[in-house]
């Protein structure tokens, strides 16, 4: 999964990669001819006493020397920018699939787990890519010129490699095999990290409603623990293997000491050729080491290009249209026909057999109790999911054969929950049209029933904190919904957008979107019976089935469920009124 992922992605760096391989053989011959030149130095210009040969010897070494420095750094600012560049592709690439998903797929995979995935497991599939052209790819040069050039000092000292490199490789692949599953088990952690996190920070306010605070922290102190376990397990396995590849190295030295003195004694050797054949050694065993390094961060990136690769290789339950319908009328109209909706694996549909019409310049209300399928049946519309029968037509056309831009661009949806981003009142507002002016703002904001806070808080250039966590509930709504207004769609959205209002905000609100949306497609969702009382036409959803279509009037006549909730709601002089 991992060669699959990097295969692809990196032959767009083709040029910079022969760059970093060209300088990282000049580097590493570099490195081979060191030892040689300082073999030399010993045996005929300190041995001899011939400073000339010292001298130029030396000059050669320090020239060596900086062209190994200056193709060592040249390597690494090469290789970072293609680790960089890469990891950029990637994220940019998870986010733009992800924002295909519907509700079905985020929901499948969580919110936690897809930042996990598009942030660290990216981050250590970058930071494999930055370690192999710094370190990797002058490995093998080091270890096959290294035995070329030991075997060219003496031959037989050379046979400790058959004993020194295949212990190493063993460490090696040990290590390797363990930490496989321990690296899959620390991503599943943090992603676990992080979902507990998004809840404790957006749930703060309920956490100390409750007085949860300490079983919060437990929870955490729990989540973080199992993550510093298999930590900690990794630690080990590092904590065995760094020692164990030293001591190879130690002992190594020593033997080549031991027998190399032989040598030296028995004149079957020189002083010179002992010293650079350790070097050799030594860089054989350096290189190894890097490679052992290396393998220790490939099972981590492994496990993290899988689930990369799992989010990228997950289609979206929601597919655009092979030919797609580019326009629609102006005045467009939303209707249902036969719609029914199941989630995957569920017993029971969510919604069944609906049908509904919504025109233009009629207001179309949506109420029934909690559970009925109201918000899951205004989801069919802007195609957030598919149904799993019957159509969604806008304008008189499939929402399946809509382009999605087209589709989306048509209405303007205002969540049950409103979500608001992190900058100025303005900025938030000009989410619905970039290049509103102000005086569009202010009047949205006026109709919106949102202008007096607005001037409170310092204007459109008014601070508004992620999520909108800085002004209410109530303030919440009315900027999404001046948000909507600003737009100025053809279908408007509104997911039970006015609970948190008072009754006199609501009711100036309703009364102040009527001459806006007079030519719209307006469709309102709502628990409140005094939201939609007035609305031209009312739809009452039961259990995911239409029980009643008609006016306020003429379901308290003909609807027992409507009925039922308005009476819960008003008395029945209230009602009637």
């Amino acid at each position: 999964m991992l060669v699959a992922l990097l295969r692809v992605r990196l032959s767009l760096y083709a040029r910079r990669l022969a760059v970093v391989v060209l300088l990282q053989l000049v580097q590493a011959v570099a490195n081979l001819y060191l030892p040689s030149l300082n073999a030399d130095i010993i045996d005929d210009g300190v041995a001899q006493g011939d400073t000339g040969v010292i001298l130029r010897l030396g000059a050669l070494m320090l020239g060596v020397t900086f062209v190994q420095v200056v193709c060592a750094i040249g390597a690494v600012h090469a290789g970072a920018g293609v680790a960089a560049g890469l990891g950029r592709d990637v994220r940019a690439e998870v986010f733009d699939h992800v924002q295909t998903f519907s509700a079905r797929e985020v929901g499948r995979f969580g919110a936690a787990s897809l930042l996990t995935r598009t942030t660290n497991d990216v981050q250590q599939i970058q930071m494999l890519v930055l370690m192999s052209l710094t370190i990797m790819v002058a490995a093998p040069v080091m270890v096959v010129g290294g035995v070329v050039m030991a075997l060219r000092e003496d031959v037989p000292l050379s046979g400790l490699l058959l004993v020194v490199v295949p212990l190493l490789v063993v460490v090696l692949g040990i290590a390797v095999v363990r930490m496989r599953p321990l690296f899959r088990s620390m991503q599943e952690k943090i992603d676990q990290i992080n979902r507990i996190l998004r809840e404790q920070i957006g749930g703060i306010r309920v956490i100390r409603a409750f007085v949860r605070d300490t079983h919060e922290r437990e929870r955490f102190r729990d989540a973080n623990e199992d993550l510093a376990r298999v930590a900690i397990a990794v630690g080990r396995l590092m904590a065995f293997l760094f020692p164990t590849v030293m001591l190879v190295m130690n002992v190594s030295g020593v033997a080549i000491l031991w027998f190399g003195g032989q040598r030296i004694a028995d004149g079957s050797m020189q002083v010179g050729s002992l010293t650079a054949f350790l070097s050799y050694i030594m860089q054989i065993l350096m290189a190894v080491m890097m490679a052992v390094m290396m393998f220790m961060m490939v099972p981590r990136a492994e496990v993290s290009s899988e689930r990369v690769m799992e989010v990228l290789r997950t289609p979206s339950s929601v597919v655009p249209p092979a030919e797609p319908v580019t326009s629609l009328p102006a005045r467009t109209s939303v209707e249902l026909r036969g719609v029914s909706f199941r989630y995957p694996g569920a017993d029971e549909p969510v919604l069944r057999g609906v049908d509904l019409l919504a025109e233009p310049g009629r207001t179309t209300a949506i109420i029934g109790s909690t559970g009925s399928g109201k918000t899951t049946l205004l989801e069919m519309i802007p195609r957030l999911s598919d149904v799993t029968e019957g159509a969604v037509l806008v304008g008189g056309v499939d929402v399946r054969d809509l382009a999605p831009q087209t589709l989306w661009g048509s209405m303007a949806v205002v969540p049950q929950k409103p979500y608001l981003f992190g900058g100025t009142v303005a900025s938030n507002l000009r989410d619905g049209k970039p290049d509103a002016t102000d005086e569009e703002l202010w009047h949205a904001l006026e109709v919106a029933q949102g202008a007096d806070f607005v001037r409170a808080m310092g204007g459109l250039d008014a601070a508004v904190a992620q999520g909108g966590t800085n002004v209410s509930g109530g303030q919440r709504q009315r900027l999404a919904i001046a948000r909507a207004l600003v737009r100025r769609p053809a279908v408007y959205l509104f997911d039970d957008s006015f609970s948190a209002l008072d009754f006199a905000t609501d009711a100036a609100l309703r009364a102040a979107l009527v001459p806006e949306t007079r030519d719209a497609t307006v469709i309102v969702v709502a628990q409140r019976v005094s939201t939609i009382r007035t609305a031209d036409r009312i739809v009452v959803l039961d259990d995911g089935a239409v029980v009643g279509t008609g006016t306020h009037a003429g379901l308290m006549a003909t609807s027992e469920t409507y009925r039922e909730i308005v009476l819960s709601q008003l008395s029945e002089q209230e009602a009637t009124a």
